[in-house]
């Protein structure tokens, strides 16, 4: 197992509005979301285990955007795709993705007009394919991977 690297969470929702901290209330449409994050800091691809466990228990106070749908009762955890990477390859993973997106969502650290992308079904195959285009391995997480 690598320890750090980019990952791509995908959560659904029968559609809802939502709080989400400095962007206000956002309107969800019914559908798949799929969230591009970077796990190269302390923990590494730990964070995965975080999101899942946070969508879970949705017991903790959001702090980061993605955080306020993990906690939301409308949003249920779908699976997440990721790959090894030492480097930051999440706005080429996003870039990819494009086409319907919530603006601004998750990508405060970057010039990326989002992170966050709507879908009308389940987008793992369109994840992958994400992923292997800018050259990387894309992977399955499972609830017993150790990083």
């Amino acid at each position: 197992m690598c320890a750090k690297g980019t990952y791509c969470l995908i959560l659904k929702t029968d559609g809802c509005t939502v709080g989400v901290g400095s962007l206000k209330s956002i309107v969800f449409e019914a559908g798949y979301y799929i969230y591009v994050g970077s796990a190269l800091g302390p923990g590494g691809l730990k964070r995965m285990h975080r999101h899942q466990k946070l969508a879970r228990q949705k017991d903790k106070k959001p702090r980061w955007h993605i955080d306020y749908l993990l906690t939301h009762s409308d949003f249920e955890y779908v699976d997440v795709v990721y790959t090894c990477a030492e480097k930051h390859i999440e706005c080429g993973i996003a870039a990819n993705l494009q086409g319907t997106y919530v603006s601004k969502f998750g990508c405060s650290d970057c010039f990326c007009q989002s992170h966050l992308f709507h879908r009308l079904t389940c987008p793992v195959n369109e994840i992958k394919s994400a992923i292997e285009d800018i050259g990387q391995k894309p992977k399955i997480l499972s609830e017993n991977d150790d990083f």
